[in-house]
């Protein structure tokens, strides 16, 4: 199959020829949505550790008789009482979950063919930032007529991408080895260069 490349310098650049299994696949959702939420699952630091009642601090003393004061009781330290042990203490863990390499490229296989068919992919030769000016990446958005979240990926982020595009709500940019599924799936419009499509393409054929 072939993609359009927007602002190509000759008309033999206007179309890029790529793989229909990377480019024009199925569309796979549970495979999508189980590698989305591993790599959201990933990113939790799990550090989150509280006190059970055997690990407060404090004398196990029981504070009342037995009988015939109410509510029976051992120690300050139960979890009925304010500052005590927590019932279900949470300690550190890891979320991580496990995925296959084939899946997960399967996966990202799938999220750029659903990108091309909704349209929502966009090619082109270079982003033509040659100086960091915020008003130079806001006009070519515009002429690419993309909005909303967008993500920029090249084979290579230069400074000057980098800068231009940091004060513009809701534009990310990244290079190919930092695409990740979340991204992807959370980004109105996906505009790649033509190197960075020619290095995905290797990446996942």
């Amino acid at each position: 199959m072939e993609l359009n490349v927007i602002g190509a310098s000759s008309p033999t650049k206007q179309a890029l020829s790529v793989s229909d299994e990377v480019f024009g696949g199925e569309y796979k959702k549970a495979l999508v949505h189980q590698v989305v939420i591993a790599y959201q699952a990933a990113g939790r630091a799990g550090t989150q550790s509280q006190l059970s009642r055997g690990e407060m601090s404090g004398t196990t003393k029981k504070f009342k008789k037995q009988k015939g004061g109410g509510a029976r009781h051992g120690d300050y330290r139960a979890p009925i009482f304010v500052g005590g042990g927590r019932t279900f203490a949470a300690k550190p863990r890891s979320y991580e979950q496990k995925v296959n390499r084939k899946a997960y490229r399967v996966a990202i296989r799938s999220i750029f063919s659903e990108l091309v068919r909704q349209g929502r992919l966009k090619v082109v030769e270079s982003f033509g930032v040659e100086t960091p000016k915020t008003s130079a990446m806001v006009a070519k958005l515009a002429e690419l007529e993309v909005s909303g979240r967008v993500l920029l990926v090249s084979e290579d982020v230069s400074e000057s991408v980098f800068l231009a595009a940091r004060n513009i709500p809701y534009i990310h940019v990244l290079d190919v080895m930092g695409l990740n599924p979340v991204s992807l799936v959370g980004s109105d419009h996906v505009v790649v260069t033509v190197e960075a499509v020619k290095k995905i393409e290797e990446w996942l054929a």
